[in-house]
């Protein structure tokens, strides 16, 4: 499934606040109602699922672009000097 970039790019942050949003309604409930640790168990998961997406996309991104910023000094410095033309 396709979703546009401005979309994709908030879902962590979504998931962040679904999950302070479920935290704050277990909490809300009071701990005598026997959902909302389901509640609170729940917003806990989304945060760490948010907290999981954000990290696998930073790691993602820096990544290959540090790998070809190597790659393309290494290029550079193997790359055989031009023979000047004879007079």
């Amino acid at each position: 499934m396709w979703l546009p970039t401005p979309i994709y790019e908030r879902l962590p942050q979504f998931w962040l606040l679904l999950g302070l949003l479920f935290m704050t309604s277990g909490t809300y409930l009071g701990f005598d109602y026997t959902l909302s640790f389901f509640y609170f168990g729940l917003g806990f998961a989304c945060c760490l699922w948010s907290l999981w997406v954000f990290s696998t996309r930073l790691r993602h991104r820096t990544g290959p672009t540090e790998q070809a910023a190597a790659e393309s000094q290494a290029a550079e410095q193997t790359e055989p000097a031009e023979a000047e033309p004879a007079a």
